[in-house]
Protein backbone atom coordinates (compact mmCIF):
# COMPACT_ATOMS: atom_id res chain seq x y z
CA UNK A 1 0.00 0.00 0.00
CA UNK A 2 1.27 3.59 -0.92
CA UNK A 3 1.21 5.47 1.70
CA UNK A 4 0.88 9.41 2.37
CA UNK A 5 2.46 12.27 5.15
CA UNK A 6 -0.26 14.37 6.80
CA UNK A 7 1.06 16.52 9.55
CA UNK A 8 2.05 13.39 12.13
CA UNK A 9 -0.06 10.69 10.35
CA UNK A 10 0.68 8.00 7.66
CA UNK A 11 -2.31 7.83 5.73
CA UNK A 12 -3.36 4.88 2.88
CA UNK A 13 -3.57 6.81 -0.23
CA UNK A 14 -6.40 4.23 -1.27
CA UNK A 15 -9.21 5.57 1.13
CA UNK A 16 -12.47 3.52 1.46
CA UNK A 17 -15.44 5.65 0.41
CA UNK A 18 -19.02 4.56 1.53
CA UNK A 19 -21.22 6.25 -0.84
CA UNK A 20 -21.91 2.76 -3.25
CA UNK A 21 -21.39 0.03 -0.45
CA UNK A 22 -23.13 -3.09 -1.92
CA UNK A 23 -26.88 -3.21 -1.67
CA UNK A 24 -30.12 -5.68 -0.28
CA UNK A 25 -32.21 -6.47 -3.27
CA UNK A 26 -31.42 -3.15 -5.04
CA UNK A 27 -32.73 -1.06 -2.22
CA UNK A 28 -30.14 2.43 -2.21
CA UNK A 29 -31.23 2.81 1.89
CA UNK A 30 -30.35 -0.71 3.03
CA UNK A 31 -26.50 -1.94 2.16
CA UNK A 32 -25.26 -5.40 2.64
CA UNK A 33 -24.04 -5.28 5.56
CA UNK A 34 -22.36 -8.76 5.46
CA UNK A 35 -20.62 -8.14 1.67
CA UNK A 36 -19.36 -4.76 2.87
CA UNK A 37 -17.85 -6.61 5.88
CA UNK A 38 -15.47 -8.71 3.69
CA UNK A 39 -15.09 -6.07 1.41
CA UNK A 40 -13.65 -3.76 4.71
CA UNK A 41 -11.68 -6.39 5.75
CA UNK A 42 -10.08 -7.11 2.67
CA UNK A 43 -9.23 -3.43 2.19
CA UNK A 44 -8.33 -3.70 6.36
CA UNK A 45 -5.71 -6.46 5.64
CA UNK A 46 -4.03 -4.77 2.32
CA UNK A 47 -3.27 -1.47 4.44
CA UNK A 48 -6.81 1.00 3.42
CA UNK A 49 -6.68 2.86 7.21
CA UNK A 50 -9.14 5.35 5.79
CA UNK A 51 -12.82 5.15 5.71
CA UNK A 52 -14.83 7.83 4.69
CA UNK A 53 -18.75 8.57 5.46
CA UNK A 54 -21.54 10.87 5.59
CA UNK A 55 -24.78 12.13 6.74
CA UNK A 56 -26.51 11.79 3.53
CA UNK A 57 -25.09 8.25 1.85
CA UNK A 58 -27.47 5.31 1.67
CA UNK A 59 -30.00 7.44 2.57
CA UNK A 60 -28.85 8.03 6.26
CA UNK A 61 -27.52 4.13 6.48
CA UNK A 62 -24.03 4.74 5.85
CA UNK A 63 -23.02 6.07 8.88
CA UNK A 64 -24.27 3.07 10.81
CA UNK A 65 -22.90 0.53 8.47
CA UNK A 66 -19.54 2.07 8.87
CA UNK A 67 -19.68 2.55 12.28
CA UNK A 68 -20.85 -1.55 13.04
CA UNK A 69 -18.32 -2.52 10.58
CA UNK A 70 -15.38 -0.57 12.00
CA UNK A 71 -16.15 -1.09 15.88
CA UNK A 72 -14.42 -4.78 14.98
CA UNK A 73 -10.94 -2.97 14.88
CA UNK A 74 -8.83 -0.88 17.30
CA UNK A 75 -9.90 2.70 17.15
CA UNK A 76 -5.94 3.63 16.78
CA UNK A 77 -5.76 1.70 13.60
CA UNK A 78 -7.86 3.58 11.46
CA UNK A 79 -8.85 6.99 10.39
CA UNK A 80 -12.49 7.87 10.57
CA UNK A 81 -14.07 10.81 8.19
CA UNK A 82 -17.67 12.17 8.09
CA UNK A 83 -19.05 15.85 7.02
CA UNK A 84 -21.99 18.35 8.32
CA UNK A 85 -24.52 17.97 5.59
CA UNK A 86 -24.54 21.42 4.66
CA UNK A 87 -25.25 20.58 1.65
CA UNK A 88 -29.40 20.55 2.66
CA UNK A 89 -29.79 24.06 3.63
CA UNK A 90 -32.21 22.30 6.19
CA UNK A 91 -29.79 21.20 8.09
CA UNK A 92 -27.99 24.47 8.53
CA UNK A 93 -29.00 25.46 11.93
CA UNK A 94 -28.66 21.79 13.08
CA UNK A 95 -25.10 21.65 13.33
CA UNK A 96 -25.73 21.09 17.72
CA UNK A 97 -27.72 17.91 16.98
CA UNK A 98 -26.31 16.27 13.83
CA UNK A 99 -22.69 16.05 15.20
CA UNK A 100 -23.21 14.07 18.51
CA UNK A 101 -26.01 11.85 16.07
CA UNK A 102 -23.16 10.89 13.68
CA UNK A 103 -20.89 10.34 16.70
CA UNK A 104 -23.33 7.96 17.77
CA UNK A 105 -24.22 6.14 14.55
CA UNK A 106 -20.34 6.21 13.84
CA UNK A 107 -19.97 4.23 17.61
CA UNK A 108 -16.78 6.35 17.86
CA UNK A 109 -15.84 9.22 20.42
CA UNK A 110 -13.79 11.39 17.61
CA UNK A 111 -13.91 12.30 13.93
CA UNK A 112 -9.98 12.21 12.85
CA UNK A 113 -11.19 14.12 9.74
CA UNK A 114 -14.43 16.21 9.66
CA UNK A 115 -15.49 18.69 6.87
CA UNK A 116 -18.12 21.28 5.60
CA UNK A 117 -19.67 19.12 3.12
CA UNK A 118 -20.09 20.28 -0.26
CA UNK A 119 -19.55 23.85 -0.62
CA UNK A 120 -20.88 24.86 -3.64
CA UNK A 121 -23.29 28.17 -5.04
CA UNK A 122 -26.60 26.64 -2.83
CA UNK A 123 -24.61 27.21 0.71
CA UNK A 124 -21.89 29.18 0.30
CA UNK A 125 -23.62 31.91 2.04
CA UNK A 126 -25.23 30.22 4.72
CA UNK A 127 -21.81 28.50 5.65
CA UNK A 128 -20.29 32.05 5.49
CA UNK A 129 -22.66 33.28 7.74
CA UNK A 130 -21.77 33.40 11.63
CA UNK A 131 -24.98 33.47 12.82
CA UNK A 132 -25.51 29.63 12.32
CA UNK A 133 -22.92 28.57 14.38
CA UNK A 134 -21.36 26.16 12.21
CA UNK A 135 -17.86 27.00 12.51
CA UNK A 136 -17.83 28.07 15.99
CA UNK A 137 -19.26 24.70 16.99
CA UNK A 138 -17.06 22.94 15.39
CA UNK A 139 -14.00 24.27 15.97
CA UNK A 140 -15.28 24.10 19.86
CA UNK A 141 -15.42 20.46 18.69
CA UNK A 142 -11.40 20.70 17.68
CA UNK A 143 -10.63 21.97 20.97
CA UNK A 144 -12.38 19.44 23.26
CA UNK A 145 -10.69 16.14 20.66
CA UNK A 146 -13.91 14.94 18.97
CA UNK A 147 -12.69 16.69 15.08
CA UNK A 148 -8.71 15.89 15.14
CA UNK A 149 -8.47 17.96 11.56
CA UNK A 150 -11.08 19.95 10.49
CA UNK A 151 -11.66 20.55 6.14
CA UNK A 152 -13.88 20.85 3.49
CA UNK A 153 -15.23 19.36 -0.17
CA UNK A 154 -16.09 21.54 -2.59
CA UNK A 155 -18.55 21.10 -6.02
CA UNK A 156 -19.02 24.82 -6.37
CA UNK A 157 -17.25 26.84 -8.79
CA UNK A 158 -14.09 28.83 -8.77
CA UNK A 159 -15.29 32.20 -7.26
CA UNK A 160 -17.12 30.11 -4.79
CA UNK A 161 -14.05 28.25 -3.65
CA UNK A 162 -12.56 31.41 -3.61
CA UNK A 163 -14.84 32.86 -1.36
CA UNK A 164 -14.65 29.90 1.48
CA UNK A 165 -10.76 30.30 1.36
CA UNK A 166 -11.17 33.92 2.04
CA UNK A 167 -12.76 33.04 5.13
CA UNK A 168 -11.32 30.11 6.33
CA UNK A 169 -8.36 29.44 4.76
CA UNK A 170 -5.76 29.56 7.83
CA UNK A 171 -7.93 27.17 9.87
CA UNK A 172 -8.59 24.36 6.70
CA UNK A 173 -6.36 21.71 6.87
CA UNK A 174 -7.48 19.60 3.93
CA UNK A 175 -9.85 19.87 0.86
CA UNK A 176 -11.88 16.87 -0.79
CA UNK A 177 -12.56 18.02 -4.53
CA UNK A 178 -13.65 16.43 -7.30
CA UNK A 179 -10.36 15.43 -9.21
CA UNK A 180 -9.61 13.10 -12.48
CA UNK A 181 -8.25 13.34 -15.64
CA UNK A 182 -11.65 13.69 -17.66
CA UNK A 183 -12.98 16.56 -14.91
CA UNK A 184 -9.20 17.86 -15.77
CA UNK A 185 -9.96 20.65 -18.13
CA UNK A 186 -13.85 20.04 -18.50
CA UNK A 187 -14.49 20.78 -14.98
CA UNK A 188 -11.58 23.56 -14.33
CA UNK A 189 -10.32 21.06 -12.00
CA UNK A 190 -6.66 21.88 -12.40
CA UNK A 191 -7.69 25.54 -11.80
CA UNK A 192 -9.09 24.57 -8.27
CA UNK A 193 -6.13 22.84 -7.66
CA UNK A 194 -3.60 25.48 -8.49
CA UNK A 195 -5.75 27.82 -6.13
CA UNK A 196 -5.68 25.06 -3.12
CA UNK A 197 -2.06 24.74 -3.87
CA UNK A 198 -1.39 28.50 -3.66
CA UNK A 199 -2.67 27.96 0.23
CA UNK A 200 -1.02 25.29 0.97
CA UNK A 201 -4.41 22.88 1.10
CA UNK A 202 -3.13 19.13 1.25
CA UNK A 203 -5.85 17.62 -1.53
CA UNK A 204 -8.40 14.68 -1.06
CA UNK A 205 -9.73 13.49 -3.73
CA UNK A 206 -13.23 12.56 -4.84
CA UNK A 207 -14.72 10.71 -8.14
CA UNK A 208 -11.29 9.60 -9.14
CA UNK A 209 -13.38 7.86 -11.36
CA UNK A 210 -15.96 9.80 -12.31
CA UNK A 211 -18.88 8.16 -11.30
CA UNK A 212 -17.79 4.57 -13.36
CA UNK A 213 -17.07 6.44 -16.23
CA UNK A 214 -13.67 6.00 -16.65
CA UNK A 215 -13.74 2.38 -15.65
CA UNK A 216 -15.91 1.04 -18.34
CA UNK A 217 -14.28 3.04 -21.56
CA UNK A 218 -15.70 2.53 -25.05
CA UNK A 219 -13.55 0.17 -27.32
CA UNK A 220 -12.06 2.96 -29.11
CA UNK A 221 -10.74 4.95 -25.62
CA UNK A 222 -9.77 1.55 -24.13
CA UNK A 223 -7.50 0.92 -27.46
CA UNK A 224 -6.29 4.19 -26.82
CA UNK A 225 -4.37 3.56 -23.47
CA UNK A 226 -3.49 -0.08 -24.26
CA UNK A 227 -1.10 1.32 -27.33
CA UNK A 228 0.30 3.13 -24.70
CA UNK A 229 0.44 0.82 -21.75
CA UNK A 230 -0.69 -2.70 -22.54
CA UNK A 231 -0.77 -4.62 -19.26
CA UNK A 232 -2.31 -1.80 -17.63
CA UNK A 233 -5.89 -1.63 -16.11
CA UNK A 234 -8.19 0.80 -17.29
CA UNK A 235 -9.60 2.19 -14.18
CA UNK A 236 -5.33 2.39 -13.25
CA UNK A 237 -5.04 5.03 -15.47
CA UNK A 238 -7.30 7.14 -13.50
CA UNK A 239 -5.48 6.84 -10.08
CA UNK A 240 -1.77 7.12 -11.51
CA UNK A 241 -2.89 10.54 -13.23
CA UNK A 242 -3.26 11.60 -9.76
CA UNK A 243 -0.36 9.95 -8.43
CA UNK A 244 1.67 12.68 -10.34
CA UNK A 245 -0.21 15.30 -8.48
CA UNK A 246 2.14 16.21 -5.66
CA UNK A 247 -0.23 17.80 -2.60
CA UNK A 248 -2.72 14.49 -3.33
CA UNK A 249 -2.73 12.99 0.03
CA UNK A 250 -6.28 10.79 -0.50
CA UNK A 251 -7.64 9.18 -3.53
CA UNK A 252 -11.75 8.06 -2.41
CA UNK A 253 -12.75 4.81 -4.13
CA UNK A 254 -16.51 4.46 -3.65
CA UNK A 255 -16.13 0.62 -3.88
CA UNK A 256 -19.39 -1.83 -4.65
CA UNK A 257 -18.02 -5.49 -4.63
CA UNK A 258 -14.95 -7.19 -3.30
CA UNK A 259 -13.28 -7.38 -7.07
CA UNK A 260 -13.05 -3.70 -6.87
CA UNK A 261 -11.30 -3.68 -3.75
CA UNK A 262 -8.55 -6.11 -5.02
CA UNK A 263 -8.48 -4.53 -8.11
CA UNK A 264 -7.49 -0.92 -6.57
CA UNK A 265 -5.34 -2.49 -3.89
CA UNK A 266 -3.40 -4.18 -6.79
CA UNK A 267 -3.20 -0.29 -8.48
CA UNK A 268 -2.29 0.94 -4.91
CA UNK A 269 0.18 -1.47 -4.52
CA UNK A 270 3.06 1.05 -6.20
CA UNK A 271 3.26 4.43 -7.23
CA UNK A 272 3.93 4.11 -11.09
CA UNK A 273 3.60 8.04 -12.57
CA UNK A 274 2.57 8.55 -15.26
CA UNK A 275 5.28 10.06 -18.17
CA UNK A 276 5.17 13.19 -19.79
CA UNK A 277 3.76 11.72 -23.14
CA UNK A 278 1.39 9.45 -21.27
CA UNK A 279 0.14 12.51 -19.61
CA UNK A 280 0.00 14.08 -23.20
CA UNK A 281 -2.03 10.92 -24.64
CA UNK A 282 -4.09 10.71 -21.54
CA UNK A 283 -5.71 14.65 -21.40
CA UNK A 284 -5.80 13.98 -25.31
CA UNK A 285 -8.15 11.19 -25.05
CA UNK A 286 -10.42 13.19 -22.27
CA UNK A 287 -10.96 15.91 -24.92
CA UNK A 288 -11.89 13.28 -27.14
CA UNK A 289 -14.24 11.78 -24.95
CA UNK A 290 -16.23 15.29 -24.05
CA UNK A 291 -15.54 16.96 -27.28
CA UNK A 292 -17.84 14.83 -29.32
CA UNK A 293 -20.57 15.06 -27.40
CA UNK A 294 -20.74 18.94 -25.92
CA UNK A 295 -21.21 22.21 -27.76
CA UNK A 296 -18.37 23.68 -28.51
CA UNK A 297 -18.81 27.16 -26.32
CA UNK A 298 -16.04 29.48 -25.63
CA UNK A 299 -17.22 32.05 -23.58
CA UNK A 300 -16.36 34.64 -25.88
CA UNK A 301 -19.68 36.63 -24.67
CA UNK A 302 -20.84 38.05 -28.00
CA UNK A 303 -24.69 36.39 -26.96
CA UNK A 304 -24.83 37.87 -24.01
CA UNK A 305 -24.95 41.51 -25.45
CA UNK A 306 -28.01 39.79 -27.60
CA UNK A 307 -30.15 38.58 -25.04
CA UNK A 308 -32.94 40.40 -24.42
CA UNK A 309 -33.62 38.74 -21.03
CA UNK A 310 -29.53 39.20 -20.12
CA UNK A 311 -29.25 35.32 -19.67
CA UNK A 312 -26.03 34.45 -18.31
CA UNK A 313 -25.89 32.25 -21.64
CA UNK A 314 -22.33 30.90 -21.49
CA UNK A 315 -22.75 29.68 -17.85
CA UNK A 316 -26.10 28.00 -18.67
CA UNK A 317 -24.13 26.44 -21.67
CA UNK A 318 -21.57 24.83 -19.24
CA UNK A 319 -24.39 23.24 -17.09
CA UNK A 320 -25.63 22.11 -20.11
CA UNK A 321 -22.44 20.57 -21.40
CA UNK A 322 -22.31 18.77 -17.51
CA UNK A 323 -25.45 17.78 -17.58
CA UNK A 324 -25.81 15.98 -20.57
CA UNK A 325 -22.52 14.57 -20.25
CA UNK A 326 -22.94 13.03 -17.27
CA UNK A 327 -26.34 11.70 -18.35
CA UNK A 328 -27.86 13.76 -15.25
CA UNK A 329 -25.95 14.30 -11.79
CA UNK A 330 -26.53 16.73 -9.71
CA UNK A 331 -23.94 19.52 -10.39
CA UNK A 332 -26.24 21.17 -12.87
CA UNK A 333 -29.02 21.21 -11.25
CA UNK A 334 -27.69 22.19 -7.83
CA UNK A 335 -25.88 25.36 -9.51
CA UNK A 336 -29.02 26.21 -11.28
CA UNK A 337 -31.09 26.04 -7.82
CA UNK A 338 -28.75 29.22 -6.59
CA UNK A 339 -29.51 30.99 -9.82
CA UNK A 340 -32.39 33.90 -9.82
CA UNK A 341 -35.63 31.95 -11.70
CA UNK A 342 -35.58 34.67 -14.15
CA UNK A 343 -32.41 33.66 -15.26
CA UNK A 344 -32.89 29.82 -15.77
CA UNK A 345 -32.79 28.14 -18.80
CA UNK A 346 -36.26 27.87 -19.44
CA UNK A 347 -36.47 31.49 -19.65
CA UNK A 348 -34.71 31.49 -23.03
CA UNK A 349 -38.02 32.66 -25.36
CA UNK A 350 -36.30 31.26 -28.73
CA UNK A 351 -35.49 35.18 -30.13
CA UNK A 352 -32.25 33.52 -32.08
CA UNK A 353 -30.13 37.11 -31.03
CA UNK A 354 -27.57 35.68 -29.64
CA UNK A 355 -27.50 32.67 -32.66
CA UNK A 356 -26.63 36.06 -35.29
CA UNK A 357 -23.62 36.73 -33.22
CA UNK A 358 -22.06 33.19 -31.94
CA UNK A 359 -18.70 32.76 -33.88
CA UNK A 360 -19.21 28.78 -33.10
CA UNK A 361 -22.55 28.96 -34.87
CA UNK A 362 -23.98 26.70 -31.92
CA UNK A 363 -27.69 26.45 -31.80
CA UNK A 364 -28.26 28.34 -28.25
CA UNK A 365 -32.13 28.39 -28.19
CA UNK A 366 -32.65 24.29 -29.47
CA UNK A 367 -29.90 23.75 -26.35
CA UNK A 368 -32.05 26.14 -23.76
CA UNK A 369 -35.46 23.99 -24.59
CA UNK A 370 -33.27 21.14 -24.34
CA UNK A 371 -31.87 21.80 -21.44
CA UNK A 372 -35.40 22.85 -19.73
CA UNK A 373 -37.00 19.42 -21.17
CA UNK A 374 -34.21 17.31 -19.53
CA UNK A 375 -34.47 18.76 -16.02
CA UNK A 376 -38.12 18.69 -15.98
Amino acid sequence: MIYRSFKDKKISALGFGTMRLPLKNGNFAEPDEDAAAVMFDTAIKGGVNYFDTAWGYHDGAAETVTGNLLSAYPRDSFFLADKFPGYDLANIDKVTRIFPEQLKKCRVDHFDFYLFHNVCEVNINAYLDDSHGIYDYLKEQKKNGRIRHLGFSVHGEQDVLQRFLDKYADVMEFCQVQLNYLDWEFQHADEKVKKLQEYNIPLWVMEPLRGGRLANLRPDEEKTLKNMRPDERIPAWAFRFLFTIPSVKVILSGMSDLDQVKDNLRTFSEEKALTEEEMSGLLSLARSMYSSSVLPCTACRYCTSHCPKHLDIPELLRLYNEHKFTGGGFLAPMALSAMPADKQPRECIGCRSCEKVCPQNIKISEAMRNFTEILG
